[in-house]
């Protein structure tokens, strides 16, 4: 499984996002391509501390550890699978500044590819640096492959 803390998936990633444009239409979902570009800078900014969710009762806990193995396994995702609230975007957002954004967001997360510690994930506990980049990569390509790119 590739993994966000390599260079070569990186240079992937960026490579994709480069040939995004406002007019790209989903293939699925309901996110247009910009509400797409905000959404996938949330998990980074969860994995780097930057922002923090709400953490569920323990019985929505157990359910989602059942699940926590599929994050990061090389089966791909699922078109329209559920997403916390917190990650939800309906506003209408600007191409430009999200995409930057997003950027700037894979960056942070790419320079800390040495970091041992990681905050615990509020939804599925803990992780290790491993499982964080491959999250993220899948995550990333899943929504990268949602526009055809």
């Amino acid at each position: 499984m590739k993994s966000l803390f390599s260079e070569d998936a990186v240079t992937e990633i960026k490579s994709r996002l480069e040939q995004l444009s406002p007019t790209h239409k989903p293939q699925w979902g309901k996110m247009n391509v910009s509400q797409m570009l905000t959404h996938c800078q949330f998990p980074l900014q969860v994995a780097v501390g930057e922002l923090k969710l709400e953490r569920p009762n323990a019985f929505k806990r157990a359910l989602f550890s059942m699940f926590k193995s599929s994050l990061y396994n090389d089966k791909p995702w699922k078109q329209g699978l559920p997403t916390a609230k917190e990650f939800v975007v309906t506003t209408d957002t600007e191409f430009d500044p999200e995409k930057s954004k997003l950027l700037t967001e894979i960056d942070k997360f790419h320079a800390k590819k040495t970091q041992t510690q990681w905050p615990e994930h509020p939804m599925f506990g803990k992780f290790n640096s491993e499982q964080w980049g491959q999250m993220q990569y899948k995550h990333l390509d899943h929504h990268l492959k949602q526009f055809g790119v």
